[in-house]
């Protein structure tokens, strides 16, 4: 019995079986659109569409950040001037008196300052309390999504992708000309930082 007919079932009727996408993995700087892979392997792009579109998602990140920041200090400031606010006018009982602490000092570089011009360094008195629970907990969540989207745009980084990589730059800088309009200028001259960018958390 001739079977060479049967031959042509190794292709199963000439119909190519499509081939699964896969991510594509660079470790060098690339411009790559199709196959690209953000983080996890379901963000998988196959169209340029598909890449414009994950492109202004980084950007929205980006922006998020720098207004979760923003928030974060305000959230801090709130808590605070509740604090001295309950200080004032209702002072905390003995068992929570043994965490308050005043610190009557002058920072290192004021007073060499002082001595070099012949100035009067000023002692500064900081009042540290204790946060209350509640407040501690929201403060640590936000820090925790601050964390999270930081490292997640590193990971964006880590893709080696040009467009990417611009993408969280310009998200970064949209989101801190939109909320940092304004400026403490004694702490900027002191040379104090205005606060720890997206580069750490």
């Amino acid at each position: 019995m001739d079977h060479g007919d049967h031959g042509g079932h190794g292709g199963h009727g000439g119909h190519d079986m499509p081939m699964p996408m896969k991510c594509t993995m660079n470790m060098l700087w690339n411009t790559q659109i199709e196959d690209t892979c953000i983080v996890f392997s379901q963000w998988h792009i196959s169209t340029t569409t598909g890449f414009v579109f994950s492109c202004l998602a980084i950007v929205a990140l980006g922006v998020l950040y720098e207004y979760l920041r923003l928030l974060q200090s305000q959230v801090d400031t709130r808590i605070a001037g509740s604090m001295k606010r309950k200080w004032n006018h209702d002072p905390l009982d003995d068992a929570e008196v043994t965490d308050v602490r005043r610190l009557d000092t002058v920072p290192e570089e004021e007073e060499n300052t002082g001595l070099l011009s012949g100035q009067r360094a000023i002692a500064r008195a900081e009042l540290v309390l204790p946060v209350p629970p509640g407040s501690r907990a929201f403060r640590a969540g936000l820090y925790g999504l601050l964390v999270f989207i930081s490292f997640f745009l590193m990971l964006v980084f880590m893709t080696y992708n040009a467009y990417l990589i611009l993408s969280v730059v310009v998200g970064a800088a949209i989101g801190h000309y939109a909320f940092n309009s304004h400026m403490n200028v004694d702490a900027a001259l002191q040379g104090q930082s205005a606060g720890k960018g997206m580069s750490c958390h």
